[in-house]
This record gives C-alpha cells, structure tokens and sequence, in this order.
C-alpha cells in the first residue's frame, strides 16, 4: 500500500480529515492540469476537481478503489470533464432550439420562459438572504465557490452548505415545472 492509498484508508475509515486534507493539497493542482486537457476553462477545471473531492468526502465509507487512489482521482476527474462537457453540448443545444423557436415566431415559448422566470425570482426571494445572495453569485453571476468563500468572508464550506441548501428548496418550491425550467434556463442552473 503506497502513501496516498493508506492516507485514503485513513479518511475512510477513521474519518481523518487531515489525510483527506493532505490528498486533497497533494493532488488539486496536478489535477487541475489534468482537467484542462479537456475542459478549457480553467475555473471549471478547479470547480471539477472540487466538486470530486467533495464527493470522495461524502462516498469515503462506500467507495472501493481496485488499483491505486491516484489511479481512482484521475478517472474520476476524467469522467467528471466528460459529464460537464455533455451538460455544456445539452445546454447549448437546447438555447439554439429556443433561439430557433423565437426566431420562427412563436412568441408563446417567450411568454412561457419569462412566466417561468418570475415564478424562479419570486422562490428565490422567499429563501433565506444568504443562501439566496449565494446561489446569485454561483448560478447568475458565475463566480465559483471560492470567489464567493472571499467576497462574502466565509469558508468554502459555508458556500456548500449555502448552494446545497438553495438548491434543495428551489426543488421543493418549483417540482412542477423543473423539466421545464432545466430545458429553458439550462441544466447547470437547478442541478
């Protein structure tokens, strides 16, 4: 068992968040390089490696790694790129059609999008302020996790904890129309 394997062990069974933290120090920058042979954006690529290490975190008792936890980190990056970069083909794909609609007259589709649009403002506005000032940030604005960690002066974890929160209530509050919104305002925006 090599160093980076035992320090894994550590994390999954003795919940050691400071091996986990030495994994995740050791490996997000060769990581983030590796991302970027397929995604482009470099805040992507560091959202990617984020958003994989996190879910190491969340799955460390059931994850079972055959070979090495570097051979495990690099396919789960590698697969993490290829969905973010089908959820970018989907997203496009479906803002062409809806172009192509408007562009074709049929003016109900807008009626349609901006009755949705205010029906996502108006549960935006009944979630708590930050959570609501966070989720802007992240899914309006585009700013990454950490950027609104240092704007608002708080932890990354905060963040987290502010999106997963968000996130839950908006599906709770528009369960009747989230098909709808996530072909009309992209699949990154509720997902």
């Amino acid at each position: 068992m090599d160093y980076y394997d035992e320090l894994f062990w550590n994390v999954a069974v003795k919940d050691d968040e400071s091996a986990f933290r030495t994994l995740f120090y050791q490996f997000f920058t060769p990581l983030c390089v590796y991302a970027m042979r397929y995604v482009s954006n470099e805040e992507d690529c560091e959202d990617i490696v984020q958003e994989t290490f996190l879910k190491i975190w969340k799955n460390r008792k059931t994850i079972e790694i055959s070979r090495s936890f570097r051979n495990f980190t690099v396919t789960a990056v590698k697969n993490a790129c290829i969905d973010h970069l089908r959820r970018q083909e989907t997203e496009s794909a479906g803002k062409e059609r809806f172009v192509e609609s408007l562009a074709a007259g049929q003016s109900e589709d807008l009626y349609a999008v901006v009755e949705l649009e205010r029906m996502l403002h108006a549960a935006l506005a009944r979630l708590p302020e930050k959570t609501r000032a966070t989720f802007e940030m992240n899914r309006l604005e585009g700013k990454t996790y950490s950027e609104i960690a240092e704007a608002q002066h708080v932890s990354v974890k905060t963040v987290e904890s502010h999106m997963t929160r968000a996130l839950k209530l908006l599906r709770i509050a528009l369960r009747d129309f989230l098909p709808v919104l996530l072909f009309c305002l992209g699949q990154k925006f509720l997902t």
